[in-house]
């Protein structure tokens, strides 16, 4: 039978190393636990040293989409601690252990502090969804609130599970928005790039060419020659001022009344509308879902679902239902007061509410509004991508074309 190799967590949260022979890593596991101990990582020794075949837990913390420079704590820490808390916690280490095996597998200096502060605060006898509100910064009101839920149902395990799930299923939605922005805004620059070389080094060669033709010149050289011009003159001033320009937008973009004006403006544009309404209403439904799913009274999930919407103009929307539904109305009929919900949505939810299963329904409306904006996104990217050649290769070719219509001005005189 061949060796493996493993590395375990006691119940004192002390991490051993070991080597055991087995048919199989599973059968390893079974071996483990029957001693007490908890799997982290359990790979087959071969002559040519290890070879891990069943990483369970990771040593040191990683990110399951890209590690983090910063040291500051990302929403990809936070993520991974609770993979491994979930996974800890099923295989039967006791809460304060279970951080006591995170500080130690933890390489970052940030998450150790912040793990330390809340094993502190649990072992004097603080519930865990209490000290991790004293990191709101962190964690949120979403996230203490599954937590209390668990802790008051004896299922933490369970529901840190599923809260993994649900913050993985957010995660990957935001990155496959940013994702499809990557590939426009990389053509974008290069076409912006294009043209200012054109435009700055390629036109004004031919100045010396068409300095003496004079009111000779087409207009649409002259145009050009000039714009050529102060871009070899002022190119600096340009620059600086497009770099001021740019600091200006974006500090009134972050102002709350740039954030709404063009929050209300992206809701009403064509395609793109649909699509941001969509991915909001995701969030929506699917926060509200799983808190509903895991005993959080509604009025109090409603609210901290309508906070996970980024869009002001559609959270002021839905937190406008919250009042609704608490003077006796149904959740249904206030949803569709507020003209944020489609037939669709509000059917789902009307079945839902009937037969006592929202928190399904609205999962499955998640799902449904998921797979529309990765659909719209693809349709959207397929469209603009042509669309950007075509105005990159009709801009590059005004000016080639300008530029030719000079040098047969040239020819013609000298005939």
């Amino acid at each position: 039978m061949p060796d493996f190799v493993w590395k375990a967590a006691q119940a004192d949260a002390q991490i051993v190393e070991g080597r055991s022979q087995a048919a199989n890593p599973a059968q390893v596991m079974v071996q483990l636990r029957a001693q007490g101990l908890t799997p982290l990582q359990i790979g087959e020794s071969g002559a040519m040293g290890g070879k891990t075949t069943l990483p369970l837990l990771p040593v040191k913390s990683s990110h399951p989409f890209g590690r983090s420079k910063s040291q500051g704590i990302t929403q990809a820490d936070i993520l991974v601690m609770t993979s491994e808390l979930s996974i800890m916690l099923k295989a039967g280490l006791s809460l304060d252990n279970a951080l006591r095996v995170l500080i130690g597998m933890n390489a970052k200096p940030a998450m150790v502090v912040l793990t330390q502060t809340i094993l502190d605060d649990v072992k004097s006898g603080v519930p865990l969804s209490r000290a991790l509100s004293r990191h709101s910064d962190q964690f949120g009101d979403f996230y203490v609130n599954m937590v209390r839920s668990g802790e008051a149902g004896g299922q933490l395990s369970a529901v840190l599970e599923r809260l993994f799930e649900h913050l993985d299923r957010l995660r990957a939605l935001r990155e496959s928005v940013v994702s499809a922005a990557i590939y426009p805004a990389i053509l974008l620059s290069v076409a912006l790039l294009s043209l200012i070389a054109m435009l700055g080094f390629v036109v004004p060669q031919f100045e010396t060419l068409f300095k003496d033709m004079g009111d000779a010149l087409p207009l649409p050289t002259k145009v050009i020659m000039v714009i050529g011009h102060a871009f070899t003159d002022y190119g600096l001033f340009m620059a600086l001022g497009a770099v001021l320009l740019a600091w200006l937008v974006r500090q009134w973009w972050r102002s709350p009344s740039g954030v709404l004006w063009w929050q209300a403006r992206a809701l009403r544009l064509p395609m793109v509308g649909k699509l941001v309404l969509k991915y909001n209403l995701t969030l929506f439904a699917r926060s509200l879902g799983t808190l509903l799913g895991n005993g959080v009274p509604l009025l109090t999930a409603m609210h901290i679902a309508s906070q996970t919407v980024g869009n002001l103009n559609l959270r002021q929307a839905l937190e406008g239902v919250i009042p609704k539904v608490k003077g006796g109305g149904k959740m249904v009929d206030a949803l569709q007061a507020s003209g944020v919900f489609e037939p669709l949505a509000v059917n789902l939810i009307k079945v839902g509410e009937e037969t006592g299963r929202i928190g399904p329904m609205l999962l499955e409306l998640a799902r449904i509004f998921n797979g529309d904006v990765e659909t719209g996104i693809k349709r959207s990217l397929t469209l603009l991508e042509p669309v950007l050649i075509l105005v990159l290769g009709m801009l590059i070719a005004s000016i080639i074309v300008s530029i030719m219509l000079g040098i047969l001005s040239v020819n013609d005189l000298a005939i």
